[in-house]
């Protein structure tokens, strides 16, 4: 990941005006899955998220919830839709779409206790040490990717020479992170061990894109990203000197737009209305400029955009409630 942005392109920690504001992070992410019971039960029992609603083919996870699955307590937070979709083909192996859905929990005695539930409850795939972060990566039962990660504080990243953010991908200290997670139901947070704590948010989306020039243009000029950590056939983006809200890769040589189950849209929440409205104007230029096919629908609660690849990210400020039931997890 050596490669840096080129000098005239704005690096994430560099205001600019055709960029997103700090504060911008990501909402919720939606996944169409065959099997709706299989796939709560994963993101309930290992990801440890609580069922805060459920209607007919369509379950609202997140974190906050009560005592009780499908009983969301004041605070709840939405992060996960997922949408019973068995008519919809599976995946096929060229088809762009979902690398990973990232849960960043709060602490490391947290992802402690997320590893415990994984080693207890599932398998675990790969552990990486990112420099900014310590990650957990798996699959859930449709081969949707997921990781589990907690952030090192702020000041603690080191930065390049051209002001991104430095990464890198080192073995993860398991024994150090199942340590922290301390005695049982002891997560060093107000949280039993079987559900994430509150403070978990989805951190990052990562993609699989056919093209990340095509990436660039939608999710950099269009959305208003700005370029951070590069290397061969990756890009990660962010908003605000964040290490990345958004991922893309070319590793596995996708050449279809999505189209199968997996990734139904994913959701940037933005500060305010202003920010919006810039977003609006940058995306519907990329989109008349006609050099990527981009297309740009309104909202009841902001826009959607479909990038060149067919994937949905929706584009809102932050709601004044909870949102009990989702807007669906079709893409248009």
């Amino acid at each position: 990941m050596a490669d840096a942005p080129p000098a005239d392109r704005p690096s994430a920690d560099r205001p600019s005006a055709d960029r997103l504001p700090a504060g911008t992070r990501i909402g919720r992410v939606a996944l169409r899955v065959a099997d709706l019971e299989e796939a709560v039960a994963f993101y309930r029992d290992v990801v440890g998220l609580a069922v805060l609603d459920r209607d007919g083919d369509e379950a609202l996870l997140g974190v906050g919830g009560a005592a009780g699955d499908e009983n969301a307590g004041p605070d709840a937070t939405p992060l996960l839709v997922l949408h019973r979709d068995p008519d919809r083909p599976e995946r096929a192996p060229t088809d762009a779409g979902l690398f990973h859905t990232a849960f960043r929990v709060p602490s490391r005695a947290a992802l402690g206790a997320a590893l415990g539930r994984v080693r207890d409850r599932w398998r675990l795939d790969g552990a990486s040490d990112h420099l900014v972060s310590e990650a957990l990566y798996l699959e859930d039962p449709e081969g949707n990717g997921v990781e589990l990660y907690r952030d090192r504080p702020r000041e603690e990243w080191s930065t390049a020479a051209d002001g991104t953010v430095r990464m890198a991908t080192e073995p993860l200290d398991l024994a150090g992170v199942a340590a922290a997670a301390g005695g049982p139901g002891d997560t060093g947070d107000a949280a039993p061990a079987d559900r994430a704590p509150p403070g978990t948010d989805v951190g990052h989306v990562h993609l699989e894109v056919t093209s990340l020039s095509a990436f660039e243009a939608v999710y950099v000029e269009g959305i208003g990203f700005a370029v951070g950590t590069t290397g061969p056939g990756v890009r990660f983006v962010a908003a605000g000197g964040y290490h990345h809200h958004l991922g893309a890769n070319t590793w596995r040589g996708r050449t279809t737009p999505a189209s199968g189950r997996g990734l139904a849209w994913f959701e940037v929440v933005v500060p305010d209305a202003a920010a919006l409205d810039a977003v609006r104007a940058r995306a519907e230029a990329v989109a008349s400029d006609g050099d990527v096919q981009v297309a740009v629908d309104e909202r009841a609660d902001g826009i959607a955009v479909a990038d060149a690849d067919d994937i949905e990210v929706r584009v809102r400020t932050p709601e004044p409630t909870v949102t009990r039931r989702s807007s669906g997890a079709s893409p248009r």
